[in-house]
């Protein structure tokens, strides 16, 4: 069923049909999956997630929260003195058995992760009635198929007693059960660039990937390497706002040329150590402020072409060892977690070259 009589300019929805719910992600089929196997040399692997408590604390994004385990409560009590474990010996005095169980609280999107095509829409008068309504990716709405909890903040204090927020279309689940490997391609941003802050446009990664003899096809999971994860994990948890608003590159999000290119190549996502894949930019302060989104380059892929995204992944060992051994090319395993309705998932992602 179609739910758009006017799709956005610049989008390519209905191109997998207008019930698709996996974008760009479709490109990965078998043949991307074999040309991913056929990039293994080696056997040897590279973890590119972060340790899931990093950044630390809440500085970076005071909206989103650290991971947090607790004891799992066994007849109503904690395991006390005990730590997380427990024994068996209160219920039979032959048993052996020492259990450790715990419960983990944490936002989904705080560390390695994978972007849903639920994460962001835009406001736009996709069923043609003149007003604008909040829509995602394939005309599907916020309040009907993607829904939040009333009570959200009562929520996170007694969630058996609420409706969670969920994403009834457009949810990570989605692209966990399609499975997400493939070809990896490595664009080394931090080898040019340098750890500075660098709005990359389609001009200068044209360069870049010339330099670097880069090709990227259809069904690619295009890596971007700029240090900023590396640059984070130094800090032993806690972050440095100051070094790093002036650490690490982006994609240039404004830059229309580039925009256009990441659909044209047809890649089939985009994934970054940084924490937005293009670099945040404050938006300028006008006399009359254009209307427009504050992450275009979020809007362009997530709500327009159906590209996810995945943010603070730990490339930069894997960028150094495939420039000292001039490849650009691997196999990516980084599925999601299987959670239907999240708008975002934790990811521990591995190359393997």
């Amino acid at each position: 069923m179609q739910r758009w009589k006017h799709a956005p300019e610049g989008s390519t929805w209905g191109e997998f049909g207008a019930d698709d719910q996996r974008g760009r992600m479709n490109l990965v089929d078998r043949s991307k999956v074999l040309q991913g196997v056929a990039e293994v040399k080696l056997g040897k692997t590279f973890c590119l997630s972060l340790p899931l408590d990093v950044p630390g604390g809440m500085t970076m994004n005071p909206r989103r929260m650290p991971a947090q385990t607790f004891s799992t409560l066994r007849d109503g009590k904690s395991a006390g003195a005990q730590g997380f474990c427990w024994s068996y010996l209160d219920e039979d005095t032959t048993l052996t058995d020492v259990v450790c169980d715990e419960v983990l609280v944490m936002n989904t999107q705080y560390s390695t992760q994978w972007d849903s095509l639920a994460h962001m829409g835009s406001r736009f008068d996709a069923d043609g009635d003149g007003q604008p309504e909040a829509v995602f990716y394939n005309g599907f709405r916020a309040g009907v198929e993607i829904r939040s909890s009333k009570e959200d903040e009562e929520a996170l204090v007694d969630w058996m007693r609420f409706p969670a927020p969920r994403a009834e279309a457009l949810g990570i689940e989605n692209l966990a059960e399609h499975g997400v490997q493939g070809r990896g391609v490595m664009v080394d941003l931090e080898h040019h660039v340098g750890r500075r802050r660098e709005a990359v446009g389609y001009e200068r990664l044209m360069r870049i990937l010339e330099q670097d003899r880069v090709e990227i096809e259809a069904g690619d999971m295009v890596c971007i390497h700029t240090g900023f994860a590396d640059t984070l994990l130094a800090m032993n948890r806690q972050p440095d706002l100051k070094k790093l608003h002036e650490t690490g590159s982006g994609l240039d999000g404004n830059d229309a040329r580039l925009l256009n290119w990441i659909v044209d190549v047809r890649l089939a996502c985009l994934l970054a150590d940084n924490p937005a894949v293009e670099l945040v930019v404050p938006r300028l302060t006008q006399p009359t402020p254009i209307r427009g989104p504050r992450l275009p380059l979020h809007e362009h892929c997530l709500f327009k072409n159906g590209i996810h995204l995945g943010e603070l992944w730990h490339l930069t060992p894997l960028a150094k060892w495939l420039r000292e051994h001039g490849r650009s090319r691997f196999l990516l395993t980084a599925p999601p977690l299987r959670l239907p309705g999240a708008v975002g998932s934790p990811a521990t992602p591995i190359a393997t070259v």
